[in-house]
């Protein structure tokens, strides 16, 4: 559950998913990246990030959000829990004030599903490297 890399654009193109991914992958590097099947997901160009690094691609079923239902969970905590609480009137506002929700997200917010725990307590505990080392990295645009 720990968010690894986050990007905004305001357009669909593919620029800002492969800043994300490259920064997520400097972190850590996946045996498999599962993603729904927007148009950047399926680009050559970031298909072809994963295919150098031997990434096996995972696509959900079209119209099938809950083959991804990490991200969507992820998603819709984002826009319940911060976007839509706010009036944002610049990008840079909807940036800095999503930053520090994904900051308190990893850091603060305890899961229910992680027994209570944060995704950053999850993520670092020794005890769960080797699942760390296998984790599956989920985007959604």
């Amino acid at each position: 559950r720990y968010v690894l890399s986050w990007e905004l654009s305001t357009t669909l193109e593919i620029d800002f998913c492969i800043r994300a991914l490259d920064k997520a992958l400097s972190i850590a590097t996946p045996k498999i990246f599962n993603s729904d099947q927007g148009s950047q997901f399926t680009s050559v160009a970031f298909l072809e990030c994963l295919e150098q690094r031997s990434i096996q691609i995972s696509m959900d079923g079209r119209g099938r959000a809950m083959d991804n239902v990490f991200t969507e969970r992820l998603w819709r905590s984002v826009k319940y829990e911060e976007v839509y609480l706010n009036d944002y009137t610049r990008v840079s506002e909807a940036k800095q004030g999503i930053g520090n929700y994904i900051a308190f997200y990893n850091q603060e917010r305890p899961h229910q599903s992680l027994n209570y725990k944060t995704p950053a307590e999850m993520y670092f505990d020794s005890n769960n490297q080797k699942k760390r080392l296998n984790c599956i990295l989920n985007m959604a645009n």
